[in-house]
């Protein structure tokens, strides 16, 4: 049996080679690296944590420690080793960034390397051997190879082997299970179903296994506290858009604003029903009838039973059975409102995410639905320091009162909805559209979200369900696709965003005046964002990959004069991302 160290070597070695070859780091010529830094903004993670139970206050302490292991994970699949890359940054602010961007390359640059001696970033990460190509990775007559939760590595000049997450970060892994443990014990009185979910997650953490743990994920709608932990997408992969990587947030939940969401849920149905497309190309909505989950009837996995740095001790945790405490769990689909108190991993790397759609899982969704969570102070703070400010400079001053936070925060809220909405397989036999499309599924699935959210806001607004006017929503919009758009080819957010302007551009629907300001036309942007919502359903349920690529390769592209005008959005100081003050300190948690 292989030790840990024996396992782990590979990896190391394989990630020490792409360091440059000096004993000191400097960025490359003529990167400006004061102004990349100065471009995001740092802010204070905080929420008001008095209203916690004692208990509650002590478990997110633990959520907090065991998150932060996440940030170690994705280092090594982002890049490699962060210890050796970071002891060769004698320069605070290098080292700074290369923190922000988890590795050498510039996440909001399309990943360019902004450190002398380092070569492009490898389209699949560090989740496979730098050098395979995607000939050779459709090649290995390995079944498990398209494994989410898999790293493949090079064994001698030519061998690959497909190791799981569970062996490859094993450590990690193990600190990760025990604090969620402890977490759980502590919560096992004050929120039993949450003490359980912490508990299956620990589980499935050790065994490459989540479906169990999400199941009573998504059976918690009362809890105070809240934790999203694990490997979840896969936008670092870019060889085949398979690989997931290690990301977690640490959540409080606010319950006055959440409670004003409930109402859309029940249109959910109606709204699937009324995509602008045919019959096939929207099947039944996912989850709006879920079936109940009957008191005890999982069972934990097993725990593996040893540390992996010392095999003669094993795991001294028990873990009681699963099962709500009372009754049965219903999920269905949910959403939810949240304060952010930490951040790790892939969804700290360069743009923060705001909002998030979990879980993946195509047959869950099917099967139970999803939920939509929004994080209300992060999304705040972008709105405030980018929104705002890009709006003044950009957007036609007689249309700046339609810049609303409410506008702003409907709009991401139904673009996450959009992501449970449309198809999930493929009308012709290709299989599920992830998989048909491969690595552009991420920016065109990004794409729908956003088009087909936009078109829920208006069919809502039509309905009478939508405060404001629906000018608000069309010019927000618009607003914050400047703010995305500066994330770059290299991001999907940032791609999706390119497709919907260049065709609202293309069409008319938005229009850059001669005094440089942009002015949307509403009445003709209602039909555009209809007609591109029926044709990336049609893509996706087509499995259309080559269509996809066509449609980056033609839209996903920052022509000028937006080129220019991103650039007066730059020298005009406008932060380009958030950087987090976050932690047990910062709330004040003793």
């Amino acid at each position: 049996m292989q030790t840990y160290m024996q396992r782990i070597l590979p990896l190391l070695l394989a990630v020490t080679a792409a360091l440059p070859a000096r004993a000191q780091l400097k960025p490359v010529s003529g990167f400006p690296l004061t102004q990349s830094l100065a471009s995001y903004k740092t802010i204070r993670l905080t929420a008001d944590v008095t209203k916690l139970k004692p208990e509650e206050a002590k478990a997110l302490k633990l959520m907090i420690e065991a998150t932060a292991i996440a940030d170690r994970i994705f280092w090594k699949q982002a890049y490699g080793d962060k210890d050796s890359l970071l002891k060769l940054a004698k320069d605070p602010e290098l080292k700074k960034y290369l923190e922000i961007n988890y590795g050498p390359w510039d996440r909001m640059n399309n990943d360019k390397p902004f450190v002398e001696g380092v070569g492009p970033k490898p389209l699949g990460a560090n989740f496979y051997p730098a050098d395979m190509t995607k000939e050779e990775y459709d090649n290995l007559p390995m079944p498990d190879k398209a494994n989410q939760y898999t790293v493949l590595q090079r064994v001698g000049d030519k061998e690959v082997r497909v190791i799981p997450y569970s062996e490859a970060y094993a450590k990690e892994l193990w600190e990760m299970q025990l604090l969620l443990n402890k977490a759980a014990e502590i919560l096992m009185s004050a929120d039993p179903a949450l003490a359980q979910f912490l508990q299956m997650r620990a589980a499935g953490l050790m065994q490459n296994e989540y479906n169990m743990s999400d199941r009573l994920w998504l059976g918690l709608k009362d809890n105070s506290i809240d934790l999203i932990l694990g490997p979840i997408e896969n936008y670092e992969d870019k060889l085949n858009g398979q690989k997931t990587a290690f990301e977690g947030y640490v959540l409080i939940r606010d319950k006055e604003w959440g409670a004003k969401l409930e109402k859309y849920v029940k249109y959910l149905p109606e709204l699937q029903r009324e995509l602008p497309v045919a019959k096939e190309y929207k099947p039944e909505l996912p989850g709006a009838t879920p079936p109940a989950m009957p008191a005890g009837n999982g069972e934990v996995p097993p725990m593996p039973p040893t540390d992996p740095n010392n095999p003669e001790r094993g795991i001294e945790i028990n873990i009681p059975p699963p099962g709500p405490p009372e009754g049965s769990i219903k999920a269905g689909n949910q959403l939810a409102v949240f304060d952010v108190v930490y951040y790790a991993g892939d969804c700290n790397a360069g743009s923060k995410t705001i909002a998030v759609n979990l879980p993946n899982d195509e047959g869950l969704q099917q099967e139970i639905g999803t939920r939509r969570s929004q994080l209300k102070n992060v999304m705040k703070a972008k709105f405030d320091n980018m929104v705002v400010p890009i709006s003044k400079l950009l957007i036609e001053p007689k249309q700046l009162a339609n810049i609303t936070f409410d506008a702003f925060f409907s709009n991401v809220m139904f673009h996450e909805v959009a992501h449970g909405l449309g198809i999930k397989n493929t009308i012709n036999g290709k299989g599920t559209v992830r998989e048909a499309l491969g690595a552009g599924y991420s920016a065109i699935e990004e794409c729908k979200a956003d088009v087909l959210g936009l078109y829920m806001v208006t069919q809502l607004y039509d309905k009478g369900e939508l405060t404001g006017k629906l000018d608000d929503y069309y010019v927000t919009f618009v607003a914050s696709v400047f703010r995305s758009v500066r994330f770059g080819a290299g991001n999907a957010h940032g791609s999706a965003n390119m497709i919907t302007f260049n065709t609202l551009l293309d069409k008319g629907a938005v229009k850059r005046q001669s005094n440089g300001f942009y002015k949307v036309d509403v009445a003709a942007m209602r039909g555009v964002i209809k007609e591109l919502a029926g044709q990336l359903l049609m893509l996706q349920g087509d499995g259309n990959a080559d269509g996809v690529k066509s449609l980056l390769a033609s839209k996903a592209v920052v022509a000028s004069p937006l080129a220019d005008d991103l650039k007066k959005i730059e020298k005009a100081g406008v932060p380009v991302d958030l950087v987090f003050e976050q932690g047990v300190d910062v709330l004040g948690l003793k």
